[in-house]
């Protein structure tokens, strides 16, 4: 027995020091050299190979929710699987369902007391309702620590309306950020959606929102839905809250009654009758994840969308071959060499998240499913985003001059990521980093328009790797012969090489600026 005991003893002895031993894992990080051979498993053959097939007609333009994008996702599980890269925690065979429902241009009208107003010209809405509500008007409708529209006043089971823009000092300051510069309330983006959340979490029945400049930007999706018989995408919600936006033009004669300082009753009764058909999207994120070794329960995010726009009226295909096929495949090879990394016991430190998200065409949806949802890893562990969407061409723009990539975000929120991502691409590829879409002023506004926004948001550091829109853009004849490989690989490389530091480093990049 005495034997048995000491024996017994010695085996749990030996499990302890291979469980500590565990613990204390130590990563052997790959030198310069062996980083550079590892990229270069990165191939344009091999890019070439998978964006011929991701980008052909049999996957009929990847639109979301259709047989085509379906297509896309088992090519995707197939390569992933093929290397033993395994599934993400969470999903089913690297799936991450993403419920999405498909509303048409509803029609109907809205009536303020005797006044009716019309659908498309007065106000747009893509919501249904139906009913009669008591109106308050909120001022701004803003709720926060700094400002606030609500006070106490009760909104509960009523409509709130409320006008762009936000409060300003006497000396032309904005109160919410206490500069000059306007707070994400007034952000284009953000706007509507922000007073939306506010307005639901205090009970109101719906949101009007007077602003101009949202008023024409759904007006253009609006009246696009009519012409082509075509509906909108959005996350699935429980229980959505009416919104619709407002033709200041249409608005003047009653807000003009307003101390647009006040909330107060509007003493109007606004009723609503509209409809619009509305299904759901069958659609889903891919999503695999290489372990790291020393840091597992810290996450670096790799993403690119993995649907297009598909087939135009004419029955066109739309093969989007630079959007974001090239950003898809990019993603394989890269999986592939970090695979070959870990392999050799080469890091990485942290995990690797690979995610390809649905429904970027269609208002960043899979990524905001992601993020604002139903995060797999938390988002407090999350050290950065690395976001890939069409880097497989050249910007006319730069004709002539073609090796580079235009680099958004990298100094938004982190300056040391920023520096990683020079020092990267200084060592090892010495493309051109161009940021000129990095500009604040920049009125393409790309930084909000792909989905590592989403990530940006939520205060986790981002790269945006683009090379910029073409004549080919959204079009048919963005096809795999007008992809320039060898920039491609490049620009590739570029991404793993940041992406392995990042890894790897043994401090995550610090958040030193405030998120927009």
């Amino acid at each position: 027995m005495k034997t048995k005991l000491l024996f017994l003893s010695a085996l749990l002895a030996v499990a302890a020091c291979k469980t500590e031993k565990k613990e204390t894992q130590v990563v052997l990080l790959p030198s310069d050299q062996e980083q550079i051979d590892l990229a270069a498993t990165i191939t344009e053959e091999e890019l070439k190979e998978h964006l011929y097939t991701y980008a052909s007609d049999d996957f009929e333009g990847r639109e979301t929710g259709t047989a085509g994008q379906k297509k896309a996702v088992e090519y995707l599980v197939s390569q992933y699987s093929s290397l033993g890269i395994p599934m993400a925690s969470g999903t089913v065979n690297y799936l991450q369902k993403v419920p999405v429902t498909y509303t048409t241009a509803p029609s109907g009208s809205l009536r303020i007391n005797d006044q009716s107003y019309t659908i498309g010209t007065d106000f747009i809405t893509f919501s249904a309702a139906t009913g009669s509500y008591e109106a308050v008007f909120v001022g701004y409708g803003i709720d926060s620590p700094e400002y606030s529209n609500y006070g106490d006043i009760e909104v509960q089971g009523k409509l709130v309306i409320a006008m762009a823009g936000e409060p300003q000092n006497e000396d032309g300051t904005y109160i919410l950020t206490g500069t000059t510069t306007y707070s994400k309330w007034s952000n284009a983006s953000e706007a509507l959606p922000k007073r939306i959340e506010v307005a639901k979490s205090k009970g109101a029945s719906g949101l009007i929102f007077v602003d101009q400049a949202n008023f024409e930007r759904y007006a253009r999706y609006f009246n696009y839905m009519k012409r082509n018989n075509s509906g909108q995408m959005r996350l699935a919600e429980d229980q959505p809250l009416f919104s619709a936006v407002f033709n200041p033009e249409k608005a003047r004669e009653w807000l003009a009654q307003l101390d647009q300082s006040l909330t107060q009753p509007l003493e109007k009764t606004v009723s609503i009758a509209i409809e619009g058909g509305s299904e759901l999207v069958d659609t889903e994120n891919v999503v695999a994840i290489i372990e790291g070794i020393e840091k597992p329960e810290e996450y670096v995010i790799v993403s690119s969308h993995l649907d297009h726009i598909g087939i135009d009226a004419e029955g066109n295909i739309n093969n989007g071959a630079d959007d974001d096929g090239s950003g898809t495949v990019a993603m394989l090879e890269i999986a592939e060499a970090l695979a070959e990394a870990k392999s050799q016991g080469k890091g990485p430190k942290r995990s690797v998240v690979f995610l390809h998200v649905t429904g970027e065409e269609k208002g960043l949806l899979g990524s905001e499913y992601y993020t604002d949802v139903a995060p797999l890893y938390p988002l407090e562990n999350t050290v950065t985003n690395l976001n890939i969407d069409m880097i497989g061409r050249i910007d006319p723009e730069r004709d002539g001059d073609r090796n580079y990539i235009y680099l958004i975000g990298s100094d938004k929120l982190s300056t040391e990521l920023h520096q990683l991502s020079e020092e990267m691409n200084s060592k090892f590829t010495q493309l051109e980093l161009d940021y000129t879409y990095n500009d604040e002023n920049d009125p393409n506004r790309f930084y909000y328009r792909s989905d590592h926004y989403n990530f940006a948001k939520n205060n986790i550091p981002i790269i945006f790797y683009f090379n910029g829109t073409h004549e080919d853009y959204h079009a048919r004849t963005d096809t795999p012969d007008k992809i320039n490989y060898d920039l491609l690989t490049n620009r590739t490389r570029l991404v793993f090489h940041t992406l392995l530091e990042v890894a790897n480093r043994e401090e995550r990049p610090k958040v030193d600026k405030q998120s927009e």
